[in-house]
């Protein structure tokens, strides 16, 4: 069983791949160079990304109306002038955050991005606190 060891701890390949394919949100890892080189493979995701995604350039996974804004964000990230946006749109009437993070080593040079996509319609609604204690008490 191959181990993975991060900083807090240690994952199994296996036990970081169930993280990742379970929670329902979406990640995608940008290099340095603004290619695709990862994304997260999971049911939920909402921008739905295959294996010939991979190796492209970011914005060729990105529809046209959005270019100028990861353009942008990406340019932020590079410069340094930003580490981290969070933006909200409606996709399908639903209200979705979407969060890039810079990652940059010991050094502050810049690794690359996370891009970090979800749904939030069940955030904040209102009852919201008598959702979570019910949820708490009912097994599905």
């Amino acid at each position: 069983m191959t181990e993975i060891k991060l900083k807090g701890g240690q994952l199994s390949l296996k036990q970081l791949n169930a993280i990742f394919k379970t929670i329902p949100v979406e990640f995608d890892f940008i290099d340095e160079n603004d290619i695709v080189r990862w994304s997260s493979a999971n049911k939920h995701r909402l921008f739905k990304r295959t294996d010939s995604d991979l190796g492209k350039h970011v914005l060729e996974v990105h529809p046209g109306h959005s270019q100028n804004h990861v353009k942008q964000v990406l340019h932020d990230m590079h410069s340094g002038d930003r580490d981290s946006i969070n933006i909200m749109i409606k996709h399908h009437d639903h209200p979705v955050n979407i969060a890039f993070y810079a990652l940059r080593d010991e050094d502050d040079h810049y690794l690359g991005c996370v891009e970090v996509t979800q749904d939030v319609s069940t955030h904040q609604q209102k009852g919201s606190r008598w959702r979570n204690i019910k949820q708490i008490f009912h097994k599905k």
